[in-house]
């Protein structure tokens, strides 16, 4: 799905907004969360680091995950899909990964 940039900036900081929202009432005693300039830093227990960040040029969002690596999410109407596995989605990946972390179900 196309976006142009307002449209692509306004669904992007929702989902940075509502995620850090999410990871503060569920983990904020776990997981740091911070958002600052359209990156959104979790810092993990023991070490270990996730970056969501908006990418204006490709209309995309990126992860970096301490887990299973670099990941592009591109809208596709409904949610962030990956660029390369079309059945992956930004939100139940993170989830999974967060939960398998901090041990207890999350839900973002």
């Amino acid at each position: 799905m196309e976006l142009d940039e307002s449209r692509f900036a306004a669904l992007a900081d929702r989902l940075l907004e509502r995620l850090a929202d999410a990871i503060d009432e569920q983990l904020g005693d776990e997981v740091d969360a911070e958002a600052q300039g359209g990156i959104l830093t979790l810092s993990l227990p023991g070490g270990g680091q996730y970056v969501i960040n908006k990418h204006a040029p490709n209309r995309e969002v990126w992860l970096s995950s301490p887990v299973s690596g670099a990941w592009h999410f591109a809208w596709d109407g409904e949610a962030w899909i990956s660029t390369r596995a079309p059945r992956t989605s930004l939100v139940p990946l993170l989830e999974g990964e967060l939960a398998a972390r901090c041990g207890r179900a999350v839900s973002l």
